[in-house]
């Protein structure tokens, strides 16, 4: 599996994201900036799929997205049946997102998240892995085309 991982935002997000990254190259993995790079505004559905398609591809392991509330960018991310994107708003939801329902990508809200809570779930959601197990077969179940 690559050691890369996709991060991606909208206006939004942007600020999150920029110190996010920084997180995850102070860990020494690869970081592929899906954008976006500026306070325009842009649309969040662009981004999700972008990274579904980086994901899907195999060029990044997991992924990061962030919008406001993170709520309109991981509905946008759900239609692609590779991707289980799990909007998060504490460590307790980024593990579980992990441990029980193997997420693929962290969601969180840049309008919604402090810095030191999002620093805290991207940690937990990289450190954490996914059981298995029970879960499996529901995760199978989620990750079967409409």
């Amino acid at each position: 599996m690559s050691d890369t991982i996709a991060i991606a935002s909208d206006h939004g997000g942007l600020e999150l994201k920029t110190l996010l990254k920084q997180d995850l190259e102070a860990r020494g993995l690869s970081v592929l900036d899906l954008g976006t790079n500026s306070t325009d505004s842009v649309d969040y559905p662009d981004f999700a799929d972008a990274m579904a398609e980086t994901v899907k591809s195999g060029k990044a392991a997991r992924g990061v997205l962030i919008c406001g509330t993170g709520i309109g960018i991981s509905i946008a991310a759900n239609r692609h049946p590779e991707i289980r994107a799990a909007l998060v708003h504490d460590a307790f939801t980024a593990r579980m997102a992990r441990q029980h329902n193997d997420a693929n990508v962290l969601v969180l809200g840049g309008r919604t998240t402090g810095p030191e809570v999002a620093r805290d779930c991207l940690a937990v959601f990289l450190d954490t892995a996914f059981e298995g197990g029970r879960h499996a077969r529901r995760v199978e179940k989620m990750s079967r085309p409409g």
